[in-house]
């Protein structure tokens, strides 16, 4: 059984951001790329993981990028504070999976998948707001939390599936009470993400919508962006296509919108 107080040691286990990370922030926040870069180089695991990830093919970069004063530069603020807070969200994955079917990889593509083409999304309702760009980068830590919170009770997990096919997030609201869009925003909460974040998370899930248009509009494309996402080919094979239940009603407005954007290059 997975109790409540499971999932808040799992939380409470998640270390606050070291201080290169903080200074990080702080000042892309300030809108200060200099200094970023400056504080940024303090973490070598930091730079190694912005060179890999600004790296994919999907990013589209003809040269390799390397120094970080140079990806900041290129992604501008509000990417740059996204990648940031992908690499803390990274930070919280396992050595090995157990659950899903990936490994650092394919876990750094799914980042870098969701990450550019939300900032499509974004710029196509010329929103640059740099929190919105950064919420995206919560929706991989749900999956880091499905997988901690589930990997030593597969056999379980597919014995219930077997039975009634639903979806990892319904597992998890019927057992603890909440669900997994919760958890994402507790992680906010803890690495002091705006309120807005939380709420644009919780609509993406589908069956909460938020009392903000706004942030309920973007909710929409969010949620919309992680189904598309997990059913391609890479992440079916993953086992990540069961992870939410897709929710045609509550985005069926923005569908054919969604569609034609995501098919442009």
């Amino acid at each position: 059984m997975i109790t409540k107080e499971t999932i808040d040691n799992f939380i409470d286990k998640i270390p606050p951001a070291p201080d290169a990370l903080r200074e990080t922030l702080m000042h892309l926040n300030l809108g200060d790329l200099t200094k970023a870069a400056k504080s940024a180089s303090q973490d070598k695991a930091l730079n190694n993981y912005l060179k890999v990830l600004v790296n994919k093919p999907i990013y589209g970069f003809r040269n390799e990028v390397s120094d970080v004063s140079q990806i900041f530069g290129i992604l501008g603020v509000n990417q740059s504070q996204q990648a940031v807070y992908n690499y803390m969200t990274m930070l919280l994955s396992p050595s090995k999976w157990l659950l899903f079917k990936l490994n650092r990889v394919l876990f750094y593509n799914l980042q870098a998948d969701l990450s550019v083409n939300w900032q499509k999304i974004l710029k196509y309702l010329e929103i640059k707001d740099k929190d919105i760009s950064s919420a995206i980068s919560l929706l991989p830590a749900s999956i880091i939390v499905s997988e901690a919170l589930f990997c030593n009770k597969k056999k379980d997990i597919d014995i219930l599936r077997s039975v009634n096919p639903i979806d990892l997030n319904t597992i998890l609201k019927r057992l603890t009470g909440l669900d997994l869009f919760d958890i994402c925003e507790q992680i906010a909460k803890k690495w002091n993400m705006p309120e807005s974040i939380s709420q644009i998370l919780q609509a993406s899930s589908g069956t909460k919508p938020s009392n903000d248009l706004e942030l309920n509009r973007l909710g929409k494309w969010m949620h919309l962006l992680l189904f598309y996402t997990l059913s391609q080919p890479q992440y079916i094979e993953a086992e990540l296509n069961d992870f939410i239940d897709f929710q045609i009603e509550y985005v069926n407005e923005i569908y054919d919108e969604f569609s034609e954007l995501m098919e442009l290059s």
